[in-house]
């Protein structure tokens, strides 16, 4: 148990710095990269006067270690903004005022996060069941017909963009066969039954991507232990096909099912920008393309952390539940 605890403190640290380190490095890319930011925010049209008005709001005259060093208190004990007629408080995690509603990232992110969350867990459930699945079924049945034709079928789902396959369910599935209604997003607190419809088949267009990798990754991990020489031995002893992939091989396929998917979680709480905008799920990705287009770099920057952040924690999961399934990952 000391060992697991001391591994996971080490996890911990090491989250943390990289958390530091994606910082430093999210916060020069926005803020000093593009120059002048006072004039970026206030637009082309704005005179100089206006400019340096926006530049004394903003704090820009300040040096750029001590714009960072109030970046970072802003996250760890809050900090206030000039709202122009007097000043506003943002409690921590701060991650900044939006540029163009003047509303807190933090209480921006914070109500598209369910959205994002409902959209990833789900998606996420689906592409582990249809990835495993179909890879221990193809390792299964190798050689023959099925495995042909779930190698044909992973490859397509690779190949093809996740809005394609969104735009065919909704032509599908919705218009010509009229078997679902259009998605539109509820909220689960006020109708689950219709945020389970809304949510299907975005979770679909998402999980049919995602699950041709896990298929691919489950079945050459299977295969390559099925050619291990205890799996040899075990048929020798005369084990059925079924409680040889059943027991041994699909055991020493999880380890990097497990971290692939936390990496892929992690990531899609800021990357499912394409489901997000094609189906008008509000969620973070989809918060993410608006702020962009208006150069919206407090939000910009607290969706990059925010995605950052939950990758870092997926892998740290990841680390640990791969930790507690193989002892020797705790000793080495």
């Amino acid at each position: 148990m000391n060992g697991l605890t001391g591994y996971l403190l080490r996890r911990i640290a090491g989250a943390a710095l990289v958390l530091l380190a994606l910082s430093v490095i999210v916060y020069a890319v926005f803020y000093v990269a593009p120059g002048n930011v006072a004039q970026i925010v206030c637009g082309e049209r704005c005179s100089p006067q206006q400019v340096a008005l926006v530049h004394d709001r903003l704090g820009l005259g300040d040096p750029l270690y001590l714009q960072y060093a109030h970046f970072l208190q802003g996250l760890f004990a809050g900090r206030d903004f000039s709202s122009g007629t007097g000043v506003v408080h943002c409690s921590a995690p701060c991650l900044g005022q939006s540029y163009r509603t003047d509303e807190q990232v933090t209480d921006l992110i914070l109500g598209k996060l369910p959205v994002t969350g409902s959209l990833v867990v789900g998606a996420f459930a689906l592409w582990l069941l249809i990835g495993v699945g179909t890879g221990v079924l193809s390792a299964w049945k190798r050689g023959g017909m099925i495995e042909r034709a779930l190698t044909w079928l992973t490859l397509a789902g690779t190949s093809t963009p996740v809005f394609v396959i969104g735009l065919l369910l909704i032509i599908v599935l919705c218009s010509t066969l009229q078997w679902l209604p259009f998605p539109q997003y509820v909220p689960f607190t006020d109708d689950p039954q219709q945020w389970f419809w809304g949510l299907l088949l975005p979770w679909f267009s998402l999980a049919l991507i995602e699950s041709a990798k896990y298929a691919r990754l489950t079945r050459s991990s299977m295969l390559e232990t099925l050619a291990e020489d205890h799996v040899r031995t075990f048929r020798a002893y005369g084990l059925t096909e079924r409680a040889i992939v059943g027991r041994h091989a699909l055991r020493g396929a999880v380890a990097p099912v497990i971290a692939l998917s936390a990496l892929d979680a992690g990531t899609m709480f800021g990357g499912a920008v394409l489901t997000e905008t094609l189906f008008g799920i509000p969620g973070i990705g989809r918060q993410l393309v608006q702020s962009v287009r208006t150069v919206d770099l407090p939000v910009v920057v607290g969706v990059v952390l925010t995605t950052g952040f939950f990758v870092v924690l997926a892998n740290a999961v990841a680390d640990v539940l791969y930790a507690m399934a193989d002892r020797r990952v705790v000793l080495s």
